[in-house]
């Protein structure tokens, strides 16, 4: 599951509004290779569903992941911080083995046993 703080909602409802989004346009978060840590978040806005896809409810959003990238999300809060040193997004991700002094690139190191690694939507 992935689930959204009151503060991320009430940004990412924030952008949608300047934009002039749909109220049932979802939010998709993912993972790519890449950054200092070896893998980055990605956030972006989206509208259709994939068979690809998992989807979450939280903050009266909808959240879209791949499940690919859910396996390295899995259980992942994302927060807002307003502190004026680190303004934005945060993802607490309790997969991430280490991360960058960004705080958007994090290392993944698979779990000992196997089945501790089987995704929950198999």
């Amino acid at each position: 599951m992935i689930t959204l703080t009151e503060n991320a909602a009430k940004e990412i409802q924030k952008i949608m509004l300047e934009n002039e989004l749909a109220e049932d346009v979802c939010v998709r978060v993912g993972v790519k290779g890449g950054g200092c840590s070896g893998f980055t978040y990605t956030l972006d806005f989206d509208s259709k569903k994939t068979k690809f896809d998992l989807d979450f409810e939280s903050q009266n959003l909808t959240i879209l992941v791949d499940k690919k990238s859910h396996l390295y999300i899995k259980d992942t809060e994302i927060d807002w911080s307003y502190s004026l040193m680190d303004r934005g997004l945060k993802f607490n991700n309790p997969s991430a083995k280490g991360s960058c002094g960004c705080k958007t690139s994090f290392m993944f190191e698979p779990p000992e046993q196997e089945e501790d690694f089987k995704p929950s939507w198999m």
